[in-house]
């Protein structure tokens, strides 16, 4: 399977915050902000894969600062990690102002998807090509944040509380 870049599938969205967006203090809802998250996450595997992918996981969702109604939301998402089927991307969220032109960094995130092929299993993905010392070090990031996921996943279930 031929690789690819990561500038061939980063992708950037905006959002204009309208009042359905927000509570009723004028700021947008966390859940709201997370759509936007997943689904520039989920556009970016889709363009790496070229098939659907749907998410895994989501990691260090952090909100830095309150988006408002009439910020302009901006998402920058770009993968980090392609593995065999699943891809890390990290999506940084911005807001602005666009009546004064300030931008603050509003969010951050990495998500996991996990590409699927016709009957809904793990399908394999392109393996990703580093072009720069930015990209490098994001992969390097992308690779250790894993180890940490697969450890996590290990630990057993019935250390967990039940449900009941």
């Amino acid at each position: 399977m031929k690789g690819k870049t990561v500038k061939s599938s980063r992708i950037v969205m905006s959002h204009v915050m309208q009042p359905e967006d927000a509570n009723t203090a004028g700021i947008a809802h966390g859940g709201v902000v997370m759509k936007q998250i997943d689904d520039a996450a989920g556009a970016v595997a889709i363009r790496h894969a070229r098939r659907i992918a749907v998410t895994a996981s989501i990691d260090r969702l952090d909100f830095h600062y309150p988006v408002y109604i009439g910020n302009l939301l901006v998402v920058k998402a770009s993968l980090n990690l392609a593995g065999r089927t699943s891809m890390e991307i990290g999506v940084r969220v911005e807001a602005e102002d666009l009546l004064t032109g300030e931008i603050k960094h509003t969010a951050s995130a990495y998500l996991t998807f996990v590409a699927l092929d016709d009957h809904s299993k793990p399908a394999p993905v392109p393996p990703l090509i580093l072009e720069d010392e930015e990209e490098v070090r994001r992969n390097r990031e992308a690779r250790e944040r894993k180890q940490i996921r697969l450890a996590e996943k290990k630990i057993p279930k019935e250390c967990l509380p039940p449900l009941d």
